[in-house]
């Protein structure tokens, strides 16, 4: 868990609980992928149960104002880890406040504490305010990236 303080604004960086379920349905909302409570829920007892996964969230006298997934497995072409970023963001008040940053900079310590090669993310093509905040922390350009959506 991290801790800092700004003046008297206190905010912590600490791992999901199931009672964050509403915040984490909210900023899970906040970045296109919308969802109620129950279903925030469910999807954090599914991600305690994969190993290497985690959900911190940025909470500012228990309001949750942003939340970052990350994922660190075995990657065959590094012959090693590696840390994805599955999920970022910020409560729309919240940005610009320095709240993403400190999120990042927690993920990519607990990636390199799990021997982590790098750390990656992807952004739709449209968030173009999110690839200069990227940009601006450190990360650069990499692979183009394909989808195929798989229907039921």
């Amino acid at each position: 868990m991290a801790t800092s303080a700004t003046g008297h604004d206190t905010l912590l960086v600490r791992p999901a609980a199931a009672q964050d379920a509403t915040g984490v349905a909210s900023l899970l909302t906040v970045l296109g992928y919308a969802c109620d409570r129950d279903e925030a829920a469910a999807r954090l007892r599914a991600v305690a149960e994969e190993p290497g996964q985690q959900v911190l969230v940025a909470d500012r006298h228990g309001c949750l104002v942003g939340l970052l997934a990350l994922d660190i497995r075995y990657y065959l072409p590094l012959g090693g880890p590696t840390c994805r970023i599955t999920a970022l963001a910020v409560a729309a008040g919240e940005q610009r406040h320095g709240i993403g940053r400190r999120l990042l900079r927690e993920a990519e310590q607990r990636a390199r504490q799990a021997g982590a090669a790098r750390i990656e993310l992807t952004s739709g093509a449209q968030r173009g305010e999110a690839h200069a905040f990227y940009r601006a922390c450190g990360y650069e350009e990499g692979a183009l990236r394909f989808l195929k959506r798989l229907g039921a």
